[in-house]
């Protein structure tokens, strides 16, 4: 069950409809993804939040087509925009998709840019599939590094990424994901190796660029706060399944799942008095090569009883906010 839309929301640019993704271990078929459904709106930022282990990066690579050989799309579909299911495409098919029309920014960018190469050489690469001149592609660089506000961006191009703080080599990074325009950014955790300051700087950097360009965002985070500034609509996964959706306001407000609910206490941000140990969900994830009936945070809830070991069906709260519970008017009392 996806959100419910109406005239006023708009198309989505990513629309991904029961998602099921799984790998083969020596232990058994591990489900990672289990029937994962949600959209993506044009023109807007939407969060996905969850510990280690939800399944946020196999979806992203699910997303660009770069699954280990182990892993195997084995049902539903992803679509960009109007294009038809993407999981269908052939490898140089999905080559041509990204970084024209699904560009993204990893986490460290120090991975990302290619240490013996300048940045005005990587930055030129990337646009290998426009007919502009040397000179062109070096000034559309240019541009873009002035857009992430990188100072005196034409020296810059002739240095190499150690040349750059890493904050700096964050933004780089932005420019590149964003040289084309593409439809889609996904951003996987790119504040992370910030630190605090830089963090703000980055988000409000990110909203001014996406909002100038007109992309939509796809934005992986652990940093609550990070999603509730950033972002306008939010994704709640465990264990591979959405359990949560809506936006932003809504499930900050009024948080339906219990994991949604756990996962807002655990923020050090709203703890008011000093604590000798932070807060914490009890219990592991389950295993996924064996994964429960019913309900996949059943043992692991203070909520739970008989009822949750059978199959559970999303629940609209309200207009556009779903929860995956069955105890969800309790959970919000």
């Amino acid at each position: 069950m996806t959100m419910t839309t109406d005239q006023n929301t708009p198309a989505p640019a990513l629309d991904i409809d029961a998602l099921s993704v799984s790998f083969a271990t020596d232990g058994g078929t591990l489900h990672a993804l289990k029937d994962v459904s949600f959209s993506v709106p044009k023109g807007r930022i939407t969060g996905i939040v969850g510990e280690s282990g939800c399944g946020k990066s196999t979806l992203i690579n699910a997303i660009l087509g770069l699954l280990a050989d182990n892993g195997e799309v084995t049902g539903g579909a992803i679509r960009l925009g109007e294009s038809a299911d993407i999981t269908k495409l052939t490898p140089r098919q999905m080559r041509d998709l990204r970084g024209l029309q699904i560009s993204t920014v990893f986490q460290d960018p120090m991975g990302a840019l290619n240490p013996v190469l300048s940045v005005g050489k990587q930055m030129r690469d990337i646009q290998y599939r426009s007919n502009l001149s040397k000179r062109e592609k070096d000034a559309r660089s240019v541009e873009m590094l002035r857009q992430v506000r990188i100072p005196d961006p034409e020296k810059r191009l002739t240095q190499y990424p150690h040349e750059f703080s890493g904050g700096m080599k964050q933004r780089v990074a932005i420019a590149m994901a964003l040289m084309m325009r593409p439809q889609l950014l996904i951003a996987d955790e790119p504040t992370t190796a910030l630190d605090a300051t830089l963090e703000v700087a980055t988000i409000e950097l990110l909203k001014e660029l996406q909002q100038e360009i007109g992309c939509a965002v796809l934005f992986i985070s652990h940093h609550l706060g990070v999603i509730a500034e950033l972002c306008d609509d939010m994704i709640v996964m465990y264990a591979g399944e959405v359990v949560e959706q809506g936006s932003v306001r809504q499930i900050f407000r009024n948080p339906s799942h219990p994991y949604t609910r756990a996962l807002l206490d655990c923020d050090p941000a709203r703890l008011h008095e000093r604590v000798k140990h932070l807060p914490t969900i009890p219990g592991t994830l389950p295993d996924l090569r064996n994964r429960p009936k019913g309900c996949v945070f059943q043992a692991r809830c203070a909520l739970a009883k008989p009822e949750c070991g059978q199959p559970v069906t999303s629940v609209e709260v309200t207009p556009g906010h779903i929860a995956r519970c069955i105890r969800t008017n309790e959970v919000t009392a």
